[in-house]
Order: structure tokens, then sequence, then C-alpha cells
């Protein structure tokens, strides 16, 4: 009991993360969903912003979307490429999935996003635990055609088991 009331207490110290609003245009044919922006993400107010995360890498190699941020996002809006999280806000102390609160875990509205990008054709799942939190909170509303679900490996520097070589090969199969 005791170690309950002073976990509560320590859940409630820490703050809840917020998400940022997808990058998005209203003719994005492909979904990429992380599962919620880290601490440097979260600093920098940019989508992957750790220098060690490989996700601009691979796309810079993918669609060449290089240079600032902002021209970064342009390159993806430009290959009909959305980008977004699966999580609007969760306490999650430090930047590891693994930490994620879930009691505390808030999904994104993906029923509005749905309704106003009708030509979606495939949701990635930037690394497992994304696709996991997608799963178990979102239910896809009904829709003409099948949107497919692809897994992909995590561009965390936290996923350093697979070779960029590797995660940039899996990328390209499902992005292409």
């Amino acid at each position: 009991m005791e170690q309950t009331i002073q976990a509560n207490a320590e859940e409630k110290a820490v703050a809840a993360s917020a998400g940022f609003p997808p990058i998005a245009r209203g003719d994005a044919r492909i979904l990429i969903l992380g599962s919620l922006p880290g601490q440097r993400s979260l600093d920098a107010r940019q989508y992957y912003a750790h220098p060690q995360n490989a996700f601009w890498r691979i796309m810079r190699d993918l669609v060449g979307a290089e240079g600032t941020y902002e021209r970064r996002c342009r390159a993806l809006l430009g290959h009909r490429i959305a980008l977004w999280d699966v999580l609007a806000s969760s306490v999650r102390p430090g930047s590891m999935d693994a930490d994620i609160r879930l009691k505390t875990a808030q999904a994104n509205d993906f029923n509005e996003f749905f309704i106003n990008h009708r030509e979606l054709e495939r949701i990635a799942f930037n690394g497992r635990k994304a696709a996991q939190l997608f799963a178990s909170m979102v239910e896809l509303p009904p829709r003409d055609g099948v949107v497919g679900q692809f897994v992909l490996p995590s561009t965390s520097p936290a996923y350093a088991s697979m070779s960029y070589a590797a995660k940039l090969d899996a990328w390209r199969r499902v992005l292409a």
C-alpha cells in the first residue's frame, strides 16, 4: 500500500509530455507514426531532433529530406508522407518508450485524421512500441479500401542492434 502511494506521488510529480500536431497534407498516402516525442524533440519543438536518431538520415536517403527542419518537412509533404505520433500526451520520465506510463497515455484523434486524409494507403510505425500503442488505443474508422500497417525498425539510437543499412532497406521497402 505504501509503495503504491509513493508510486502515485512520483507519477504526479512528473509532468505529462505533450506531442506535436501532424505534419501532413490532405493528399498524404503514407503516415509515419512514432510513439511520443522524446525530450530532445520536445525541447527543440521538432520531430526526431536527437542527433543520433536515424529518422532524418533515412528520410534524406529515401526522399531527399535535408537542410533545415522546415525543408525536411516540406520534402516529406512533397512525397505525400505524413508524420505524427500515436500519443497526444503521456507521463514519460526521460525519452525511452519503455518509460511511457500507459495509465496516463492519451491517443491522438485518428478518426478526424482519417476523415481528412482519405488517400492514405499505409501506416508505417517507427518501432514496435508505436505499433503496440496504436493497436491497443486506436480503432480505425470504417473506410473504403484497406490501409496497410507496417512495423519498421525503430530509428531511435536506443535500437542499435540493427545496422543503419538494414534499417534503411526495411524503410525503403515500405515507403517506396
